[in-house]
This record gives structure tokens, sequence and C-alpha cells, in this order.
């Protein structure tokens, strides 16, 4: 039987896998947001809607290029998961 213990671990676990896989991405934004930000500012362009096209992108081949780490990273997990599953049934 799997105890309250467990149950937590393999929660803080997956929430580390949730912030160590969404961080590159959400970095990439980030930084991405804050370049638009200050070229509106330089250029006193206030277009609301100016964010989201190179964000898009950006996010899209951060996505490309760090895909394959996530994958293998939430595959590895679930793997873990699976083959310790009998262990969680006693």
């Amino acid at each position: 039987m799997i105890t309250e213990g467990q149950v937590l671990d393999i929660a803080k676990e997956a929430l580390y896998l949730i912030i160590k896989t969404s961080a590159p991405l959400l970095l990439i934004s980030l930084i991405v947001g804050l370049i638009v930000s200050i070229f509106q500012t330089v250029t006193s362009i206030q277009e609301q809607t100016l964010t989201f096209v190179p964000k898009i992108i950006a996010v899209f081949l951060g996505m490309m290029l760090v895909g394959g780490w996530m994958l293998e990273n939430i595959t590895g997990f679930m793997t873990e998961l699976w083959n310790s599953f009998s262990l969680y049934l006693r």
C-alpha cells in the first residue's frame, strides 16, 4: 500500500519536473517580452498586440531546440513511475 509520504515524494518530484521543463520556454518568453517592451518604449509604439508574434515565434523556436530534452525528462519520470508501480500496490 502506498503511504502518504510516498505520495508527497511523487508530487514533489512531479512539481520539480514541471518547473524544470517549463523554465527554458518561460525564460525565452520573458526575455523576448522584455526586448519588445524596451523597443516599444524607445520608439514610442504603444501597440499591445506587438508582443504576441515575437513571443510565439521565439517560444516555437525554443520548443524546437529544447523539446527533445523536455520530452526525455517527462518520459523518464513516467517510466520511473510505471517501473515502480508494483511497489505501490502492496
